[in-house]
């Protein structure tokens, strides 16, 4: 349930609002425009809507259908934008996250960072503890390659943006990384979500291959409800019939998303495909969708990188993209 404060309503109004909502037995969750007040009431009771309408300071009470209650557009309807550093993530910005699969040494992430801080990249990715159906491949370079590239991204004037696998790495992740990412395997790991709920990290959750667009946004909401609300959504594709690929793209679920929650939405073309042929038109069409941002693989020798260099950008092919991502983005209101 949502209850719309009147607008520029008195703290004193406010609280006597929230108190009778815990009182109902209620949890509440607060969001503070410039002028109106949200109070999120999340619980299993049923009240008369009409008692609440008439406490002085509320212009109305909605109720929620949707099992998501946080999530859904209606508690935020001008939308979540999240900040990092002076990088707005949902707002008129596109986006670009950029950088290997992992972090393989220290030249490796400085040769990439270098060039992507030419092009403009502000949010470096790479991975440092890698999540593989391969248990023999390259398992990542676990602190060492957080450390690695939180000393790039810094000598490039970059926000770092890294994979988590398991709840015990969050001390780490919280000492190098600025934006937390969710597999899409572990999308529905609700322990590590609750773990990363109590973190002030943003996080990027993102999409299972064979979850719905409401399982997405309820994961997403469990999260909220244990307390971060900085939440990004990301779509990497969905399992279908096609092997050709090694997901579908689902385009569609960008501006659905967005129009049943508040949360940014980006995209994981490299993921979805697994192809470095299939990725720029997969990113351009993403654009073109209206998505709030992107993350794409990259790396200087993709034929010689130790995971993930068939998905990968060379770093002439990503230059080459973001100068036709700066000519889509202002077609659909957006600037890169």
């Amino acid at each position: 349930m949502i209850i719309v404060m009147e607008e520029n309503a008195p703290e004193e109004q406010i609280v006597s609002v929230v108190d009778r909502l815990v009182g109902l037995g209620f949890d509440i969750h607060r969001s503070t425009g410039t002028r109106y007040t949200i109070l999120g009431a999340v619980g299993a009771r049923t009240v008369d809507t009409r008692l609440l309408e008439l406490l002085e300071g509320v212009s109305k009470v909605v109720r929620i259908t949707s099992p998501y209650k946080l999530a859904a557009r209606a508690f935020k309807p001008e939308g979540t934008r999240i900040h990092l550093r002076d990088i707005v993530i949902g707002g008129e910005n596109l986006v670009l996250m950029a950088g290997p699969g992992v972090v393989e040494s220290r030249d490796q992430i400085e040769t990439i960072a270098s060039a992507l801080a030419r092009i403009g990249v502000k949010v470096l990715r790479g991975g440092a503890f890698r999540s593989s159906g391969d248990p023999y491949g390259f398992q990542g370079l676990g602190e060492e390659g957080l450390k690695l590239l939180r000393e790039a991204a810094d000598r490039h004037g970059c926000c770092t943006v890294s994979e988590i696998t398991e709840a015990s790495q969050i001390p780490l992740f919280g000492r190098y990384i600025d934006l937390i990412q969710v597999s899409a395997g572990n999308m529905q790991n609700f322990m590590l979500l609750k773990e990363l709920a109590r973190t002030d990290k943003p996080i990027i959750l993102t999409r299972g291959p064979s979850a719905t667009i409401e399982e997405t946004l309820l994961a997403a909401d469990f999260m909220m409800v244990g307390g971060n609300h900085r939440i990004i959504i990301c779509e990497s594709g969905i399992k279908t019939l096609e092997t050709y690929t090694r997901n579908t793209m689902d385009l569609s679920a960008i501006p659905v998303i967005q129009k049943l929650s508040h949360l940014p939405v980006i995209a994981d073309p490299s993921h979805a495909t697994g192809r470095r042929d299939k990725v720029p038109s997969m990113a351009r069409a993403v654009a073109a969708a209206g998505a709030d941002g992107m993350i794409i693989d990259v790396h200087h020798d993709p034929e010689h990188a130790l995971c993930d260099g068939a998905q990968s950008l060379t770093l002439e092919q990503f230059e080459k993209l973001a100068g036709q991502l700066r000519q889509i983005a202002p077609a659909v209101e957006r600037k890169l």
